[in-house]
């Protein structure tokens, strides 16, 4: 079985750009981790995560040796690429050099790939409640305006699969963070101030306030909670899971 990954629509026709989400499949992990999991932190078989990146590179066509990962923390550090490796406190990754392919590792918080095809400049970043509440989208695309002269509203972005609206309960302290109209209180829980959280239209929006038009903004329809045959979630199986990747990085012309 090949790795199963997602390509985004927005992204097709630039032929120099490679671009994608993995799903859970295609891999060789087992058991919670079943199958196609990335997650070097995830608590698999660290054997088993070298296999399965190996497996997704040798059928995207990439050299596994040119990723760029960070350990993320949640924070709102961004790193420029100028080489492939593992590095750590980054939660945001930009590049404009040929072959380093950024890489964000999820299973319930949202990926957000950026493209500037005029300055081939690209972005990844790992969007959870707590990057998203500093504004972690909005300061990634000001800094490829400051570094790449990046122009907003020529650039391109998709916003992963994570978790949805419907699943994503939170507590009060972190439903005040966000604006009232992404938050409502939860009827999963009327007898608790719980409330349920849509990310993925924060994150929509730091895109919209970014100066990125909506009409170069994908989202992903998907669900990493609801969508069990199809992606990990870190919520939904308590902890015990895999992660996907998403990536993003142009390669030399042939």
């Amino acid at each position: 079985m090949m790795p199963n990954y997602i390509v985004p629509n927005s992204f097709i026709g630039y032929h120099e750009l490679i671009a994608l989400q993995s799903t859970r499949n295609g891999g060789v992990s087992k058991g919670r981790y079943s199958s196609l999991n990335l997650g070097r932190n995830s608590g698999d078989y660290i054997e088993m995560v070298y296999e399965n990146t190996k497996l997704l590179c040798s059928t995207v066509g990439i050299d596994p040796g040119k990723l760029v990962c960070s350990d993320q923390v949640h924070g709102t550090e961004i790193l420029f690429a100028e080489q492939s490796g593992q590095y750590h406190g980054y939660d945001a990754l930009l590049t404009n050099k040929k072959n380093l392919f950024l890489c964000i590792f999820t299973a319930d918080c949202y990926p957000v790939m950026v493209y500037d095809p005029r300055h081939n400049a690209s972005g990844a970043i790992h969007a959870g409640w707590k990057g998203s509440a500093r504004q972690i989208v909005v300061k990634t695309i000001e800094a490829m305006t400051k570094h790449f002269s990046s122009i907003p509203g020529e650039c391109l972005a998709y916003i992963g699969t994570g978790i949805s609206y419907n699943a994503y309960e939170v507590d009060l302290e972190v439903a005040r963070q966000f604006p009232p109209d992404t938050t409502t209180h939860s009827p999963l829980s009327p007898d608790k101030e719980k409330y349920l959280l849509d990310l993925g239209m924060v994150n929509y929006r730091q895109l919209l306030t970014s100066g990125i038009p909506a009409s170069n903004i994908e989202r992903s329809p998907f669900c990493s909670y609801a969508d069990s045959n199809l992606f990990f979630s870190y919520r939904r199986d308590q902890g015990k899971t895999g992660r996907m990747v998403s990536l993003i990085g142009t390669c030399s012309e042939t």
